[in-house]
């Protein structure tokens, strides 16, 4: 089943790097020849976001996207996505 999400890149991982991270077998199976972008889900949260988040003990949600191509860190993304079975890691199928 796939979902839109919209998130902010925080740290990219490229292909060629795959190896200096320390990822689990099943994530260098999935990420394999792709890149690992780890998103702050929702996108650049508000200033008052940020304080409610702080005050609430909240924290801002992180999901890990699988994808053919890198953003930089900082840039806003809107992607269909399809779950894997790895929580919190999503196949991205398109970019808006």
């Amino acid at each position: 089943m796939t979902e839109t999400v919209h998130a902010e890149v925080v740290y990219v991982v490229p292909p060629d790097e795959l190896g200096d991270h320390e990822l689990t077998q099943r994530m260098q199976d999935l990420a394999a020849s792709r890149y690992v972008l780890v998103c702050r889900n929702g996108g650049v949260p508000s200033w008052f976001e940020r304080v409610k988040s702080f005050l609430l003990r909240r924290p801002i949600e992180a999901i890990t996207l699988v994808a053919d191509r890198s953003f930089e860190e900082g840039a806003e993304l809107t992607a269909t996505v399809e779950e894997t079975e790895v929580a919190g890691v999503y196949d991205v199928r398109r970019f808006e």
